[in-house]
């Protein structure tokens, strides 16, 4: 077979490997190549082989006739130079598609399955179409508890998984819905300003205005190798890090980057892809945070109570000791929704300032709390006041400044947009609900998380009184075309909703 030259095309192509193959290229027609086939990729010297998808392109600028065309994930992956020399060749179908196919048709599958089919996504072997049929099988048809399990453990194995040589190492995780909960970057200075052993490592935002990762990233540096991670953990207890560098359960990356366009996120790949990750960091012990409301991810007990049920059993099956809480999730956890605004909110607390948002301080003190009762040394019910003496005391803040300065701090940190819009109050009365999903959607068209500076600040609560015309919040934004589509979004539907009086009926 003829070779072709090995070109390096930079897209970024997000967690899929693809090649890009010249129309006018005589392998094209002559091995019935077509687009989106899978091919697989040989560098005769090395031995080196990858499995992509083809793209065919028409223009010689991106790839001419003579060469083979790799994205920055697959040039990364082969590990060849430009200009080698390379075959290309049909890609075998992986053989765990046959259990995909069974999925689809109603089946229970085994933990065999599972790793199959976790080990072959990892390897590049499935197309995003494909994963994507396995996403929904699993999704409408159901994963019971054991499948469950048996994903968790078949995401736990196609990564490295730390061992920090402790009896106790502590953890903490949201899944996620309510803008602004920035709870982890105050709960694990408290915590590990105790002694105890909190790794943090969090993801960025894809749908959200915020992921800690970002947030903390206005304050310091969160991209760590494992070395750096190691050394940061062993001299500060704890690291408040973005999690993509460090190799936990990479399949769930990929799984993620096509639920998420999808706007999936079923019981059972949300329980798989939360615990997988925690046991891959090494934790013991673990708090996991269910808020419910109306637009929340859980919008009523009876579902968070079969969600609880769910965690309970695969992790005590993973040897977790783990704990779920149910949280207040009918509107955002703080006042601001975007990076800097949430990490401002951080600091007020830290700090013990009294303009710091109450609500955001309380449930951080109260989850916190129960992470510091793991400790065999405290008693029951006595968290919550040795957390809220560690913060008053400055302890968590000296700690958070520690991790900060050994994390690398941020030299130029970015500010709040500079352009700025208040939505105002359109009656007189009390605000009797906040939409989560409008809010948050205000705040990334406004830019957030890409521009951190971008994003919602919020002046009323729910309960809390206005007058017609008062601000119930501001927007910030960077760029004039991002601020237009975010005062138009608040225009057309501000999130708040305004009553003669408030029931204050908590879920």
């Amino acid at each position: 077979m003829s070779t072709l030259l090995l070109r390096q095309v930079a897209i970024d192509t997000y967690k899929e490997n693809v090649a890009y193959l010249h129309r006018e290229c005589k392998l094209y027609r002559s091995e019935g190549f077509q687009a989106l086939n899978k091919i697989e990729i040989h560098h005769r010297e090395s031995g080196q082989s990858i499995i992509a998808i083809l793209n065919v392109v028409d223009d010689d600028s991106i790839t001419a006739p003579d060469e083979l065309g790799l994205c920055e994930q697959a040039f990364d992956q082969f590990g060849e130079k430009e200009g080698v020399a390379v075959r290309i060749a049909h890609a075998p179908i992986p053989d765990s598609i046959k259990a995909v196919h069974r999925k689809i048709a109603g089946d229970r599958l085994d933990f065999d399955a599972y790793r199959g089919i976790a080990r072959d996504i990892v390897a590049n072997r499935y197309s995003k179409i494909e994963i994507a049929a396995f996403l929904v099988a699993c999704a409408e048809i159901g994963l019971e508890r054991d499948e469950v399990l048996y994903l968790t453990k078949a995401m736990i194995e196609t990564g490295r998984r730390l061992n920090w040589g402790e009896p106790l190492v502590v953890d903490k995780h949201c899944i996620g819905g309510i803008p602004g909960n920035r709870t982890t970057m105050l709960i694990v200075p408290i915590v590990a300003a105790h002694g105890m052993l909190i790794p943090k490592t969090s993801s960025r935002a894809i749908t959200s205005p915020a992921g800690t990762a970002d947030t903390m990233e206005v304050l310091a540096r969160v991209e760590l190798s494992p070395h750096e991670l190691h050394k940061i953990v062993r001299s500060q207890r704890a690291c408040l890090g973005w999690g993509g560098t460090a190799g936990l359960a990479p399949v769930d990356d990929i799984l993620i980057s096509v639920e998420r366009p999808l706007l999936m996120d079923s019981p059972g790949q949300l329980v798989a892809s939360i615990l997988a990750k925690k046991v891959a960091a090494g934790a013991t012990h673990l708090i996991i945070d269910i808020p419910i409301g109306e637009t929340a991810k859980v919008s009523n007990r009876n579902s968070a109570l079969v969600l609880r049920k769910l965690f309970e059993y695969v992790g005590d099956h993973l040897g977790l000791n783990l704990e779920v809480i149910l949280t207040d999730g009918r509107q955002p956890v703080g006042r601001g929704i975007g990076p800097v605004l949430e990490s401002r909110d951080i600091m007020q607390v830290l700090k013990n300032d009294p303009r710091a948002p109450v609500d955001l301080r309380e449930k951080s003190l109260h989850l916190a709390g129960r992470i510091l009762e793991f400790d065999p040394d405290i008693r029951g019910g006595q968290g919550y006041a040795i957390a809220r003496d560690i913060l008053e005391s400055g302890r968590a803040l000296a700690k958070m400044q520690a991790i900060i300065d050994a994390q690398g701090r941020n030299p130029d940190p970015p500010q709040i947009g500079r352009l700025r819009q208040d939505v105002l109050a359109s009656y007189t009365g009390y605000v009797t609900a906040i939409n989560n999903l409008q809010m948050a959607h205000i705040a990334r068209l406004a830019g957030a998380p890409m521009d951190k500076g971008a994003g919602v600040d919020l002046h009323k609560k729910l309960g809390d009184s206005v007058n017609v015309g008062e601000s119930l919040y501001s927007i910030y934004a960077e760029f004039p075309a991002d601020f237009e589509f975010a005062k138009e979004s608040a225009e057309q539907n501000s999130g708040f909703s305004i009553g003669e009086k408030y029931d204050d009926e908590r879920p």
